[in-house]
C-alpha cells in the first residue's frame, strides 16, 4: 500500500496547509502546535527572545510546555503536551553526531518535567518539514496517526484505529505506506510507543530510522519518564514526518566550509584512534560492560554489587561477536561515531512474535545492565530479546532493568511471594520469569500491571499493604524524584551521587557523569572541587539538548593530546569544535563560556519549572541510600576490608571488636552527612539558596530574571 491508498482507506480528520519557506541558519522560526481533542493545528512564531534565551531542542520545549500548562496539570489531562524539538544544529550532516532531538512532557512517573533525548530521523525530518517544535496537546476520541509532509505542505490527522501499535510493526509499515517509493523510505520517519506503554507509567517513544544498507526500518528510543505511556493515553498511534529529500546544506548556515573543517578532523580521530580508545564504531556502548565490572561500578543485585565472577559472559567482546559488523550504524546521516549497533536476524524465542527474525537495536551499555547484572542475569540472549521486546512494546530498558532489581531483591526478602507475584519465581537470576513479567506488562495482566507501575509506586503500595518494611524498601528502590536510577554505581562517588540525585528529572546520566573523575582519579577531592564539577558538567551536557547534539562524540574519543590539555576532563578542542560549529550555523559569535550560560539560563528554567509544580527543593534531591553506601550486611561483607579502611582513615572509627550492624550504621550516617554537605556546596555554587531555590539575583546575573519566574521563587528567597 503506498500513499494513495493509504488516504483512501484512512479517514482525514484534520488538516493544515502551511507555507513551506527554506531553514535560515539552523532556525525556521515558528513552531507547529497540534490539538488531537479537535483536530486544531496552527503555527506558533519563534521569536528571537526565545531563540536567546532557550536556543532550542530542550529550551523551545520547557518553554511551550510551561505555556501551555498550569501548575496543576496532571500527566493524563489533556492539556499534558509532548513537545520535540531538535535545536539549530540539528540536522547538518558535516560533523557527527547532529541529529538528536529533545522530548519534554508532564511525566507519569515523577508527575514533574521530563526531557529525554532520542536520536533517529524525525527531528531533522521535523525542521525540513518547517518547524523548529512540534507541539502536541489534547486527548482523542478515537487513535490517530499525524503526518507533516513537507512535499505537499500539510499536516494532518488520520483515523488510525486499524494500525498496529506496536513500534517495529508499526514503524515498517508506515514507511512503507507513506513513501512514495521504495527508495522513500528513507524519507519517512515515525515516532511510536507500543502496547506496554498503554499498561504502565514507564511507556517511552521509539523514533524511526530507514537503514539504507540495511533496507530495514530500526529504532531510537526516548526512554526516560514515560513520555510513550503519554502519547498512548492521548490515543495517538504515531507522529510521522515526510519529506522531499536529504540533503547536507538544508540547514542553510552561515559558514559550511568551517563545519565541514571541524568534521573533518574528527573523522580522521575517528578512524586514527576509535580502535584504541572505545570501539565505538565496532562494540558501540556496551564496550563499557568489562570496564564497569573492572572498576566495580556494573550493577548487579540491584545495585548491591558492581562486580560478578559471571561479568566475562557479558564481556564486551560477547556483544562485538553478535554485532553486525562493516555497516556505518549511524542514526543520523554524516556520523561516523557510527555507534547504534545492530544484531541481525535475530530468531525470538519467546512472546508474540516467536520465531520471528528481527533486528535489534544494541544493547547500548546502559541495556547490558538493566537487562541483565542488575537481575543477576549474565545470558546474552535473554538481554538481546528482552531488549527487543521493550523497544518494540514502548518500555524504558532502564527503568525496566531497575524495577526488575528491585522486585527480585523483594522477591528474596520475603515482601513478595509466589502468591503475590501471581505464580512467578522473581528471585535473582530467574530469566524465564523475568521474561514472563515483562510479556505481563504489554498485555496489562497479573504481576506485570503493578511492576509497570516503577519502583516509587510499588514501594507504596507494598508499605501500604504491610508487606515489608517502608525504610528498607526506601533504602534499596533505587528511585529518585520517581525516576529509576540509570546503570552505574555511585556508593564510591560523592560526585556521582550528586550527578545522579540533584539532577533536574531524576537520576540519568546525561546530566553528569562524574565516577573518573572523583572516584578513580581523584581529580576532584575537594567539596568545592565537586561543586565545580557540579556546575560545569551539567551545564555542559545541557548545551548538547539544545542545540541538537549528541554528547557521545564529545569525550568518547578523545584528541591524542588530549591528556596534555589544562582540563582533560573537558576535551577541549571539542568544545572549541562546538562553538565554530554553533557560529558557522547561526552566524552568531558566541564563546566556550558562553555556551554555559546559555545552558545555565534553560537549566535554572527547569528548576523553577519543577518548582511550580510543587517539586525542586532539597527533599526532592534527597537519594536512596543504597547509592551512597551498603543498606545491608551482606554488603558490607561483600566489600568489608574497603569499608573497614574507611571506617578508620576517614571516619576516624577503629572497627576492631564492632559487629557488622554497628559498622554499617556508622558508615551511613558519615555518608548521609557528607552528602548534606555536598548539597549545600552545589546549591552554592550554582547560585541557589540553602534549599535548592535559584536566588533572585543569580536569575538577574545570568539574564533569566524573567517575571513569571520571579512570580514563582520570590515566596521561597
Amino acid at each position: 500500500m503506498k500513499f494513495d491508498e493509504f488516504t483512501i482507506n484512512h479517514k482525514l480528520l484534520g488538516s493544515y496547509h502551511y507555507e513551506w519557506h527554506p531553514i535560515d541558519r539552523g532556525y525556521n522560526d515558528r513552531s507547529i502546535y497540534v490539538n488531537v481533542s479537535d483536530y486544531n493545528i496552527y503555527e506558533k512564531p519563534v521569536t528571537e527572545m526565545m531563540k536567546e534565551k532557550f536556543i532550542g531542542g530542550k529550551g523551545f520545549g520547557l518553554r511551550l510546555l510551561w505555556d501551555g500548562t498550569k501548575p496543576e496539570t496532571k500527566w493524563n489531562d489533556p492539556e499534558n503536551e509532548i513537545v520535540i524539538s531538535g535545536g539549530p544544529i540539528c540536522g547538518i550532516t558535516q560533523y557527527s553526531g547532529t541529529g538528536k532531538s529533545l522530548v519534554v512532557c508532564i511525566s507519569p512517573q515523577t508527575d514533574s518535567i521530563m526531557d529525554s533525548n532520542v536520536g533517529g530521523f524525525f527531528g531533522p525530518f521535523l525542521k525540513f518539514c518547517g518547524f523548529d517544535a512540534f507541539e502536541l496537546q489534547g486527548k482523542s476520541d478515537r487513535e490517530v496517526m499525524i503526518l507533516l509532509d513537507e512535499e505537499r505542505s500539510v499536516i494532518e490527522i488520520y483515523d488510525a484505529t486499524d494500525l498496529p501499535v506496536d513500534s517495529h510493526i508499526l514503524a515498517e509499515e508506515l514507511h512503507e505506506m507513506l513513501a512514495n517509493d521504495d527508495k522513500g523510505r528513507i524519507n519517512v520517519a515515525v515516532v511510536s510507543a507500543g502496547s506496554a506503554a498503554e499498561h504502565s507509567l514507564i511507556g517511552m517513544l521509539n523514533f524511526s530510522f530507514f537503514d539504507s544498507k540495511r533496507k530495514k526500518v530500526r529504532l531510537k528510543q526516548a526512554g526516560r519518564g514515560g513520555i510513550g505511556t503519554v502519547l498512548r493515553d492521548k490515543k495517538v498511534k504515531a507522529i510521522v514526518a515526510k519529506v522531499k529529500n536529504i540533503g547536507g546544506s538544508r540547514n542553510n548556515v552561515v559558514d559550511l566550509e568551517a563545519i565541514m573543517e571541524r568534521g573533518r578532523r574528527f573523522n580522521r580521530e575517528m578512524r586514527e584512534l576509535d580502535d584504541s580508545q572505545c570501539q565505538m564504531r565496532s562494540i558501540g556502548t556496551a564496550h563499557l560492560t568489562n570496564v564497569m565490572n573492572d572498576y566495580d561500578l556494573l550493577p548487579v543485585h540491584n545495585f548491591k554489587f558492581g562486580s560478578h565472577p559471571e561479568y566475562l559472559k557479558i564481556h564486551a567482546n560477547v556483544w562485538k561477536s553478535y554485532f553486525t559488523q562493516g555497516v556505518p550504524d549511524g542514526c543520523w546521516i554524516g556520523c561516523n561515531m557510527a555507534c547504534a549497533k545492530g544484531i541481525d536476524n535475530y530468531e525470538l524465542r519467546t512472546g508474540p512474535y516467536k520465531g520471528s527474525k528481527v533486528i535489534v537495536d544494541g544493547p547500548e551499555y546502559e541495556t547490558t545492565s538493566s537487562l541483565g547484572s542488575i537481575a543477576g542475569i549474565f545470558n546474552p540472549d535473554f538481554t538481546i530479546e528482552a531488549n527487543f521486546y521493550c523497544d518494540t512494546y514502548g518500555i524504558c530498558t532502564i527503568s525496566w532493568g531497575t524495577i526488575l532489581g528491585f522486585v527480585m531483591e523483594c522477591y528474596e526478602n520475603g515482601i513478595l511471594n509466589e502468591v503475590r507475584t501471581g505464580g512467578l519465581k522473581l528471585n535473582f537470576g530467574n530469566a524465564d520469569a523475568a521474561m514472563d513479567l515483562l510479556h505481563q506488562v504489554s498485555k496489562g495482566l497479573g504481576f506485570g500491571l503493578i511492576a509497570g507501575q516503577g519502583v516509587r509506586k510499588m514501594k507504596q503500595i507494598f508499605a501500604e499493604k504491610g508487606w515489608g518494611d517502608r525504610q528498607f524498601m526506601q533504602d534499596i528502590g533505587m528511585e529518585n524524584k520517581g525516576l529509576e536510577y540509570s546503570q552505574y554505581v555511585s556508593k564510591e562517588s560523592l560526585a556521582q551521587q550528586g550527578g545522579y540525585a540533584m539532577t533536574n528529572k531524576g537520576p540519568q546520566h546525561d546530566e553528569a557523569w562524574l565516577i573518573f573523575m572523583d572516584m578513580v582519579n581523584n581529580q576532584i577531592p575537594t567539596f568545592e572541587d565537586k561543586a565545580e564539577a557540579l556546575y560545569y558538567f551539567p551545564m555542559f551536557r545541557t548545551w548538547f539538548g539544545l542545540c541538537g547534539l549528541c554528547k557521545l562524540p564529545w569525550n568518547d574519543v578523545e584528541p591524542e593530546n588530549n591528556k596534555e590539555t589544562g582540563e582533560p576532563a573537558k576535551v577541549p578542542e571539542h568544545v572549541d569544535n562546538y562553538v565554530t560549529i554553533f557560529n558557522a550555523v547561526t552566524g552568531k559569535n558566541i564563546d566556550r563560556h558562553e555556551i554555559i550560560r546559555q545552558s545555565e539560563r534553560v537549566y535554572n528554567f527547569q528548576r523553577i519549572f519543577n518548582l511550580r509544580r510543587g517539586f525542586g527543593t532539597r527533599k526532592h534531591d534527597a537519594q536512596p541510600y543504597r547509592a551512597a553506601g551498603p543498606v545491608t550486611v551482606e554488603e558490607y561483607l561483600s566489600r568489608q576490608e574497603r569499608y573497614d579502611k574507611q571506617m578508620k582513615e576517614l571516619i576516624g572509627v577503629d572497627p576492631a571488636g564492632k559487629t557488622t550492624e554497628d559498622k554499617v550504621a556508622i558508615t551511613r550516617k558519615y555518608r548521609e552527612n557528607r552528602y548534606e554537605q555536598l548539597l549545600d556546596a552545589v546549591y552554592k555554587r550554582r547560585g541557589w539558596n540553602s534549599n535548592g531555590v535559584p536566588t533572585i539575583q543569580h536569575l538577574k546575573d545570568i539574564g533569566m530574571d524573567l517575571p513569571e519566574l520571579i512570580e514563582v521563587i520570590t515566596p521561597m528567597q
